[in-house]
């Protein structure tokens, strides 16, 4: 539902919108309107690779009518500014995140965009209705915090290294579970270097896989007490069809990529996956929880 503006959620002194004539704006080189509305004078200005930490809300305006609140990125958030890189993709040279750095940490601003420019760049149909030729999209951003290149560099070697902590973390966890299990059900599988069991059933014929090779493939998925949660061979899921998978492509898990680099064509496996290089502590459904061990039944048809 769109809101009629309220002047105070602006969160900018209640400075209205609609007090922002054609004069009141000024124009960056690549055309972005702008005004600036709270400016610390001292503060650095924005820079490709900072994070800024923004306030956003948007609204559209027609001339000589209220503007209309028609996104509000904080209540969106829960109430919580949202992360924006300052190098973020642009649309179009006018683009509104171009003005970001014309900001620094405490400044506002309001950046405005033709509604004939947004024409011209989305596709036929795709604009809401209310949006008219000569009206406007209104850009309200404060600038929260600011983290340099380098803070956000750390930040994320610091949750890299979180992360890995964690997964090794994980990886032994799973591998007693899969021992226990291989140990019950009298299995002697092989191991990669990575932490992925196979078990070769058939062996096929020709070259295992490479990356940038297609491969063929029918599948079902199975946690370690014996739920299926996918198959392409079981009419229960619904998608009947040989798996087309192009390697090292990135289109499924990590614990596929390897195993189908240790498969030919007609090849026969089963393949047991740690839950790191399957889905990791994602809960992708009520049949696979965080943290999923998994075990596929695989069918490679053809090799392309």
């Amino acid at each position: 539902m769109i809101k009629r503006l309220v002047p105070a959620v602006l969160g900018l002194a209640a400075i209205s919108i609609t007090s922002c004539n054609n004069n009141d704006f000024k124009k960056t080189k690549d055309g972005l309107e702008y005004r600036i509305i709270t400016d610390k004078s001292d503060g650095k200005n924005l820079a490709d690779g900072d994070m800024a930490t923004v306030k956003i809300r948007i609204y559209y305006n027609e001339k000589g009518k209220k503007d209309t609140l028609i996104a509000d990125y904080v209540q969106m958030n829960g109430g919580q500014p949202i992360e924006i890189p300052v190098n973020v993709p642009l649309q179009f040279k006018s683009d509104w995140p171009s003005g970001l750095k014309l900001l620094s940490k405490g400044d506002s601003a309001i950046f405005r965009t033709p509604v004939d420019t947004i024409m011209k760049m989305a596709p036929q149909g795709q604009l809401p209705p209310f949006m008219k030729k000569g009206g406007f999209v209104l850009y309200s951003v404060v600038v929260v915090n600011v983290k340099s290149e380098a803070e956000v560099k750390k930040q994320q070697e610091q949750m890299q290294q979180q992360q890995m902590q964690a997964s090794a973390s994980q990886m032994a966890i799973d591998d007693k579970l899969l021992q226990d299990y291989f140990t019950a059900n009298n299995l002697k599988p092989a191991k990669t270097e990575s932490g992925l069991y196979y078990i070769i059933e058939k062996e096929g014929t020709g070259n295992a896989a490479q990356k940038g090779q297609t491969v063929v493939v029918n599948y079902t998925g199975k946690l370690l007490n014996g739920t299926i949660f996918d198959s392409n061979v079981d009419p229960a899921f619904q998608h009947v069809e040989p798996l087309t998978v192009q390697v090292g492509a990135g289109q499924v898990i990590p614990g596929w990529e390897e195993g189908m680099m240790l498969l030919k064509k007609g090849s026969k496996a089963k393949l047991f996956i740690p839950s790191p290089l399957a889905y990791g502590p994602q809960e992708r459904s009520e049949k696979l929880p965080a943290n999923s061990v998994l075990m596929f039944d695989i069918d490679v048809t053809d090799i392309k």
